[in-house]
């Protein structure tokens, strides 16, 4: 498994399932003290359930598939809870529902604090006036409709500050924090099929004269028609990104280095053949790198890096293979 450190889309599922565990721990030792041993069992396995979960998603990453099962074990918690012990624990309700809302998508959330309310209102009925049922029921439905909003306001904040911290500003591709995430995950991907990848690494030729005579924001537009020309021509299972100043490298999933090297020759026509300035013609010098059998991404961008330097040493405007 990938042991990198959590994205932030996993800190927040990480924290309730850490704090779950942590917050029911406390209530398996008391009742296992007092003898409530079949609450003290459930407990207990609420505790694993949580403390495993959190384990796995730190190990594994699979932030969807453990925050549904996180969320399904603490609302099916809590039910069990108000049965078995009664009314009092009824409380444990509330912030169950409001944790639901930020583990999985807030339609679902509310699809499931519907479904847990319904499967409660038998068991109120029988222990609350009718006045009291509607208190409970609307001070539930309060609860559940500011968690909907903080969820949403969170969730935008959240995409915002990934789209900041992963892509280019002035481009909008994939920066280098990006690529470093795409190359873990490819490298994971081949160690368990064996699938090939490669790595174009190319960069601009002579792109400081162009910026000295046409300016810096000529540079830029060129950056950006370069970025749009390469988005057109590579697959939607291509990933660019940009990783200097006009230094940019594509990752191709499932290509050896011969297809990988098809391309990179009409990306370098394609741009060669653009008049993206009058003069002098904007070129393109690539490097291709086929990732080896247990290589890690920094000798994969490495190699690169280096049939790139052989490109531009022998002339530009060309392609070199990685040794």
């Amino acid at each position: 498994m990938d042991s990198k450190k959590p994205d932030v889309e996993e800190y927040l599922p990480l924290m309730l399932g850490i704090v779950g565990a942590l917050g029911v721990f406390p209530f398996a030792v008391i009742r296992f003290v007092n003898g409530d041993y079949r609450m003290a069992l459930i407990d207990a396995i609420l505790v694993t359930l949580f403390a495993s979960l959190s384990y796995f998603l730190y190990r594994s990453h699979q932030v969807r598939m453990i925050s549904m099962a996180l969320a399904l074990i603490a609302i099916a918690g809590v039910l069990g809870t108000i049965y078995l012990k009664g009314i009092s624990q009824v409380y444990w309700l509330y912030p169950v529902l409001v944790g639901v809302f930020f583990l999985i998508e807030r339609r679902e959330a509310l699809i499931a604090s519907i479904l847990a309310v319904a499967a409660l209102i038998p068991f109120f009925a029988t222990e609350f006036t009718p006045f009291e049922l509607t208190r409970i029921l609307i001070t539930i439905g309060v609860t559940c409709s500011l968690a909907y909003a903080f969820a949403t306001i969170t969730r935008g904040q959240r995409d915002e500050l990934i789209n900041l911290a992963t892509r280019d500003p002035l481009t909008g591709i994939g920066n280098r924090r990006a690529m470093q995430e795409k190359l873990d995950e490819v490298i994971a991907s081949r160690n368990r099929t064996n699938r090939n990848s490669c790595l174009l690494m190319l960069d601009l030729d002579h792109f400081k004269k162009v910026n000295d005579r046409h300016g810096h924001a000529k540079g830029d537009e060129i950056l950006i028609k370069l970025t749009e020309i390469i988005e057109i021509r590579i697959r939607a299972t291509d990933n660019i990104y940009r990783i200097g100043g006009e230094e940019f490298v594509i990752v191709v999933e499932d290509q050896n280095i011969e297809s990988a090297s098809r391309l990179a020759e009409q990306l370098r026509t394609i741009v060669e053949a653009n008049e993206l300035t009058p003069e002098p013609s904007v070129t393109i010098s690539i490097g291709v790198a086929q990732h080896v059998q247990g290589e890690s991404a920094e000798s994969w961008m490495n190699r690169a890096d280096t049939a790139l330097y052989a490109a531009k040493h022998s002339g530009r405007n060309q392609t070199q293979h990685a040794a």
